[in-house]
């Protein structure tokens, strides 16, 4: 009986096999994750004017209503790798998959606008715990040499869950005839987008009940022998029991890890940790969830039709869906600086076609459009910016942040990289439609671009390359302070 390629092994590096198939459906059910991620964060998309008319908010309530979701991801960033080393990592993914569902329920049924902060809290907490246990659990079951293809997963998936929301909020709000429509059972159309959620995560806490334990933190706990077990039967390693007792090694000193051990002659903190904090900071100030929490009002705002706005939306998170499979098939093959020099490049380039379009537009309130040609240019340009982000920044920027910290402080410094990117996810999200009613879209944009810039420098003068090393070569690397850099 023949075997599909799904399920031939295949050698990795030094020898040895581990199961194609196994790997990559592990992987794909820990990347679940960010599916919820995508998900919640873009869903408020399509229903944001419908909950500004609902409830009578101003312009700075919508932005707090929107943001404030990101609050919850940054306080579960902070603690969920602190919760994953001591309850397991499948644990933790089955209690984000829970909030999340709670959330989802309870953010449908809000009755007033401060009911709804409260759900929305409590599913950031679920989002920001599933971003951080994704991208760690995956970087601790992958093998080096696809451990960037397989991290990038976890992007895809939020590429997918913004899809997936953007879809739904179109597909919901055209049945209804408008988001503020009433749809099934007297509930409009934008409470139904909310409570779609339910569906990936009950989904995602099924799949998790699947999946095996991280081999790191069954060590951790004593439990060698099926530590040993699942290195054999997933990673293939070609000599297990030396692979386990490179884990143990390396753990030793994590074991008894704190917040002390993050200080350094850096402004108080090592210098690798502010590297992580810098790329979790540049993937946001870029403004990428401008786009995706406001492109239907955004696109609205600017003189398309409702029916286009919400179309475009998904054109532009197909786009972003798509791209992401070019950080998968290169991450590995052409190095992690390099796609992300290219990524803010080209990221440069689409952000000052919109920011030149945007600074064209006329009119006020409700009469704004953008004269011929800036609507087209306008269109293109973000788009540009999405393609360049969804290739690079995207993907790479979490498949950096799983692989790039040494073990004595992954779990403490990933958690604490990831919340200061949900808190700049946070800083933009609530100042984008102040900003833009303040100074205009081409101020804005401008702004995104500079940062741009800034993100090409950063990277070239200060992130280190570590494609191909296992986590704990990394460690032998720091400890004989050897330089990290290609």
């Amino acid at each position: 009986m023949g075997t599909s390629p799904a399920d031939k092994t295949v050698p990795p590096e030094g020898g040895g096999t581990f199961h194609r198939g196994k790997i990559l459906i592990i992987t794909l059910a820990a990347a679940l994750g960010g599916l919820l991620f995508g998900f919640d964060t873009s869903v408020i998309n399509g229903a944001v004017n419908s909950i500004q008319s609902d409830f009578s908010l101003g312009s700075a309530a919508v932005g707090i209503t929107v943001a404030i979701t990101l609050i919850g991801c940054a306080i579960g960033a902070w603690f969920a790798g602190q919760l994953a080393d001591v309850w397991g990592r499948k644990p933790v993914m089955v209690l984000a998959a829970s909030l999340f569902v709670i959330s989802s329920i309870g953010s449908a049924y809000a009755f007033a606008v401060w009911d709804l902060m409260s759900w929305r809290i409590i599913g950031g907490l679920a989002i920001g715990i599933a971003s951080v246990i994704a991208p760690a659990y995956i970087g601790e079951m992958a093998p080096a040499r696809i451990r960037g293809g397989l991290s990038s997963l976890q992007q895809l998936a939020i590429t997918l869950g913004i899809f997936l929301a953007l879809l739904s909020d179109a597909g919901l709000a055209r049945a209804a005839g408008g988001a503020g429509n009433q749809l099934w059972w007297g509930m409009p159309a934008w409470r139904w987008m909310l409570l779609v959620g339910v569906i990936p995560a009950v989904v995602y806490g099924v799949l998790s009940l699947t999946i095996p334990e991280s081999p790191h933190f069954l060590i951790r706990k004593g439990r060698n022998r099926d530590a040993l077990a699942v290195i054999r039967r997933v990673t293939g390693s070609v000599d297990p029991d030396q692979r386990l007792k490179e884990i143990e090694e390396s753990l030793e000193n994590e074991r008894h890890s704190t917040y002390r051990d993050l200080r350094g002659p850096a402004f108080g903190l090592q210098p690798i940790l502010w590297i992580g904090i810098g790329m979790a900071a540049f993937q946001q100030l870029v403004g990428i969830n401008a786009i995706f929490y406001y492109s239907t009002t955004l696109w609205e705002s600017v003189g398309f039709s409702q029916r286009d706005s919400f179309t475009t939306s998904v054109i532009t998170a197909t786009i972003n869906v798509l791209l992401t499979f070019v950080a998968i098939f290169f991450v590995d093959k052409v190095g992690r600086k390099r796609l992300l020099l290219v990524g803010s490049a080209g990221m440069f380039v689409g952000l000052i076609a919109a920011a030149i379009s945007f600074s064209q537009a006329t009119g006020s309130g409700d009469s704004v459009s953008l004269p011929a040609p800036w609507g087209p240019i306008a269109l293109v340009g973000a788009n540009l910016f999405v393609i360049f982000f969804a290739a690079t920044w995207g993907p790479v920027m979490w498949v950096v942040l799983g692989e790039v910290f040494p073990n004595k402080i992954r779990g403490l410094a990933l958690g604490i990289a990831t919340a200061f990117n949900w808190i700049f996810n946070f800083i933009v999200t609530l100042l984008f439609p102040i900003m833009s009613a303040a100074v205009g879209l081409g101020y804005v944009y401008a702004g995104f671009a500079f940062f741009a810039v800034l993100s090409f420098w950063f990277v070239k003068a200060l992130l280190p390359e570590v494609s191909g090393l296992e986590l704990e070569d990394k460690n032998k690397l720091v400890r004989h302070k050897k330089p990290l850099t290609t």
